[in-house]
């Protein structure tokens, strides 16, 4: 009786019995999981801690990446690690910490001090394909050899000899390989290989790798770009001294202009330059290209010109422009040029001479008709002196006559159909504006608002000088 009691009482806790253990071991499982969680946060974190250091210090990219290579090999007890990315059919490497055996060079020197043995690392050139090294970028495997000496993947380095053992981990990104982790001697039992819990624990950790290696180059285009914006900010602030800070008044004339970028720096530019009481040089260019190499050049140019066109130096306007051409002949790349019209005006005489290099047309309203002028001259900074030649013309400025000078960022606008805006389209828009009256900034006005409308997108700068004969007293 006593002995059924018993059975039956445990065929009836039984279940709970079990319950309770499953519950038991299950919680110690649970544990075990978030301890292991708890673990890789921490390693995560002080990863990330090393890696934020590593960026401060001088060398910077560089330095994060050291700094990735120095915590694998703390972690995996390595004697040293070297970090690889690929760059085009090769490897290159990226960080390194210890006596990184796998160099070419059998100078001891290299391994005195850790940037030499870096910048030697450098110059290596581990095509993929090929070596120990190589081989794993096109086999993509993980491997652990116990013992590289007796390797003979690893022949083709002197010290080969002296080898121990090494473990390597090639990272992929959406099936394209990215980064290799190169681990070498085990440091925890010298002369020993490394461990099947080693070679896991560098598997783990060169996961932190990539994350490290992908917040550098997110780093890197940041600072790039902050740099640019920097470049940038310095090229705007360099164009904008190169305008004029005010229109000249010129008795009987009147003389404005506008300029439209059509990136954040421009390679057009104007300029007033008085050479004398008598007479004003107007300057129009357009460097070829555009940003900031451009606004380099129109630096450049608008420096010679002031400098010939200084009281004393300046003889006639087809020998200015032959001097600019010939200094930027000397100091300009052979795809570097300028495109410059100039009008000398004189006010006494009411005669305004024009002269080009390569520039667009000269553009005149006078009694109810357009006449347009093309001197002949060569773009400057493209032919040597003997071979530059350039013409001029000199005609009257009547009261009410306008005269235009503008940038081919107007008359090759295009809209939708890639038809251009014409010089036909711009030298009646320009009449048009002319005889509607107003005052020469609105005439510039309705220009430019002509081809803003006409165009789909600005794909060249935009410039427009005006020149207008409005009488005495005026």
């Amino acid at each position: 009786m006593t002995a059924g009691i018993i059975i039956f009482l445990v065929i009836l806790l039984l279940p709970v019995t079990l319950t309770a253990v499953h519950y038991f071991r299950r919680t110690i499982e649970l544990g075990r999981a978030l301890d292991r969680a708890n673990e890789r946060r921490r390693e995560i974190t002080n990863f990330l801690s090393r890696f934020s250091t590593g960026l401060q210090e001088e060398d910077g990219v560089e330095g994060a990446m050291h700094a990735a290579a120095r915590h694998v090999a703390e972690q995996t007890d390595a004697e040293s690690v070297a970090i690889y990315e690929v760059a085009g059919n090769e490897l290159r490497v990226i960080g390194v910490c210890g006596t990184y055996p796998l160099i070419h060079s059998s100078n001891q020197l290299l391994f005195s001090r850790h940037h030499h043995l870096f910048e030697a690392l450098r110059r290596e050139e581990i095509p993929i394909g090929r070596g120990f090294l190589g081989g794993l970028a096109t086999t993509r495997q993980a491997e652990l050899v116990p013992d590289a000496a007796a390797d003979p993947r690893f022949t083709e380095y002197p010290d080969f000899a002296n080898f121990g053992s090494v473990m390597a981990i090639p990272l992929l990104r959406e099936g394209i390989l990215v980064v290799v982790v190169f681990a070498a001697t085990n440091r925890l039992r010298p002369g020993s290989p490394f461990s099947e819990a080693q070679f896991e624990r560098l598997r783990l950790l060169s996961g932190q790798v990539q994350m490290v290696q992908n917040l550098v180059k997110v780093y890197s285009e940041i600072s790039e770009r902050e740099r640019i914006d920097q470049e940038l900010d310095f090229a705007r602030h360099l164009q904008q001294s190169l305008l004029p800070p005010a229109f000249p008044a010129w008795d009987q004339f009147s003389i404005n202009a506008y300029t439209r970028s059509a990136k954040e720096v421009n390679g057009d530019f104007y300029d007033f330059v008085e050479i004398d009481d008598d007479r004003l040089l107007i300057i129009i260019g357009d460097a070829s290209g555009k940003g900031i190499p451009a606004c380099m050049l129109t630096a450049m140019t608008r420096s010679y010109a002031r400098c010939f066109a200084a009281a004393g130096s300046f003889t006639t306007l087809s020998d200015f422009l032959r001097k600019i051409n010939e200094k930027l002949f000397q100091d300009t790349d052979a795809d570097r040029f300028i495109t410059l019209g100039c009008c000398l005006l004189s006010r006494k005489h009411s005669l305004l001479e024009f002269g080009r290099a390569g520039h667009t047309d000269l553009v005149s309203y006078v009694h109810g008709h357009i006449r347009t002028f093309s001197p002949a001259g060569t773009g400057l900074g493209i032919l040597p002196d003997d071979f530059a030649n350039f013409d001029t013309i000199c005609l009257a400025i009547e009261p009410g006559t306008a005269v235009m000078m503008y940038s081919d960022g107007l008359s090759e606008a295009l809209n939708k159909e890639q038809e251009e805006f014409g010089l036909a389209r711009l030298t009646e828009v320009f009449k048009n504006s002319c005889e509607a009256g107003g005052s020469p900034q609105a005439v510039i006005d309705r220009v430019m608002e002509s081809v803003v409308n006409y165009e789909v997108e600005q794909n060249d700068d935009q410039t427009i000088v005006l020149i207008r004969h409005t009488g005495r007293g005026e």
